[in-house]
């Protein structure tokens, strides 16, 4: 059975009221529960955090190191700043998956290059929350098939 973590960055427990022209009328609560049937659906094992703070996130990575095959990552505005984050995907050596809910590189231009994308093997971005499945569902068919790229692993791509 596969583990994934998925991680909920800063601000994404305000889904449903934040800015819902931006980023839909979905709640976490919701979105979480619609990864929870995919999840029974396909076999996958999930547990699923949110952590408005950068040393929250670094810490739960870690914690993954051991249990988790992969992790799906939603790092919100960390994306574009935090060089820790990225350093503590990488260092984890699972596979990763960034997902964003919003299409970043249609937005203002310091959204538009994600630092943790950079160490993570796949990035999903503008499907709203179907990205999360989507990125759950791309995370899974690379461990199963064996393709999975570890974070940290010598390779090239990402967003640059």
């Amino acid at each position: 059975m596969v583990r994934i973590l998925v991680i909920h960055g800063p601000n994404l427990n305000l889904l449903g009221c934040r800015e819902t022209g931006i980023y839909g009328s979905l709640t976490l609560t919701e979105i979480d529960s619609m990864l929870a049937a995919w999840a029974e659906s396909h076999g996958a094992t999930l547990r699923v955090e949110q952590t408005n703070h950068e040393g929250g996130i670094i810490d739960l990575i870690h914690q993954s190191m051991g249990w988790a095959d992969g992790l799906v990552i939603n790092p919100g505005g960390y994306a574009h700043t935090s060089v820790a984050l990225a350093d503590a995907v990488r260092g984890c050596g699972i596979v990763a998956v960034e997902v964003h809910l919003t299409n970043i590189f249609a937005r203002e231009p310091i959204r538009q290059r994600s630092i943790v994308a950079q160490a993570c093997s796949g990035i999903v971005a503008g499907l709203g929350a179907q990205g999360y499945v989507a990125a759950c569902a791309a995370l899974m068919e690379m461990i199963e098939s064996g393709k999975a790229v570890a974070s940290g692993s010598s390779r090239t791509g990402g967003v640059g």
